[in-house]
C-alpha cells in the first residue's frame, strides 16, 4: 500500500503537436491557471483567435497520473504576417512546470516558422516575469525594446526577438502555420 502522497505529474515524452478546435476548453483552463484575471482569455477569445488568418497553435499533452488520460498541459499560440511571427501567448499549467514543456513548445514553433520561411520571431513578456524571460533567453530570444504601460495593470513589457534559421530538413514539423 502506498503512502498516499501524490507523486506529482507524470509527463513521459514531451512532444508538441498541432492543436484543434476541440482543445479550446482546455486552452482556456490552462490560460486561466497561468495569468491574472484581467489577462485571461476565455473560450470565445480562443475561438476568435483561432479563426484569424496566420494563427497557429501547438499543445503538449501530459498525464497527471501514470494510468490517467493525457490532458493539455501547455500551449503556444503564434500569428504570422509575411516573414515575421509573434508569439501571442505561451502557457504551461503550473502543475507541469519545470519539465521541459515550454522548451518543447518553443522548439515546435521555431521548426514551423523555419519551414514557412519566417525570418524573425518576436514576443512581449512582463518585465516582472523572470521565469518566462529566462525560458525565452534560453530559446535564443534577446531584448529588443520595451512597451511602457503595455499590460492592463500599467506594467511594462519587454519586447524580445530572435532570428529564425532556415529549415534544413523537410518534414520536421507536424503542421504549417496557417495562411
Amino acid at each position: 500500500m502506498g503512502t498516499g502522497a501524490d507523486p506529482g505529474p507524470v509527463c513521459g515524452p514531451v512532444v508538441a503537436v498541432p492543436a484543434t478546435m476541440a482543445d479550446v476548453l482546455a486552452l482556456a483552463r490552462v490560460h486561466a491557471a497561468c495569468f491574472a484575471p484581467d489577462q485571461q482569455w476565455d473560450v470565445p477569445a480562443f475561438d476568435t483567435l483561432l479563426m484569424m488568418p496566420g494563427v497557429a497553435l501547438g499543445v503538449v499533452m501530459a498525464q497527471m497520473q501514470a494510468a490517467g488520460p493525457p490532458v493539455v498541459a501547455g500551449f503556444i499560440m503564434v500569428r504570422h504576417v509575411v516573414d515575421e511571427a509573434e508569439i501571442l501567448t505561451l502557457a504551461v499549467d503550473p502543475a507541469f512546470r519545470r519539465r521541459g514543456l515550454a522548451r518543447a513548445l518553443l522548439s515546435w514553433m521555431g521548426d514551423m516558422a523555419a519551414r514557412q520561411g519566417i525570418s524573425r520571431l518576436f514576443l512581449e513578456v512582463g518585465v516582472g516575469n523572470s521565469a518566462a524571460q529566462a525560458a525565452y533567453h534560453n530559446a535564443g530570444f534577446g531584448e529588443v525594446g520595451r512597451r511602457r504601460g503595455y499590460y492592463p495593470d500599467g506594467s511594462d513589457a519587454r519586447v524580445m526577438a530572435r532570428d529564425v534559421m532556415p529549415a534544413m530538413e523537410t518534414g520536421a514539423a507536424d503542421t504549417e502555420l496557417a495562411s
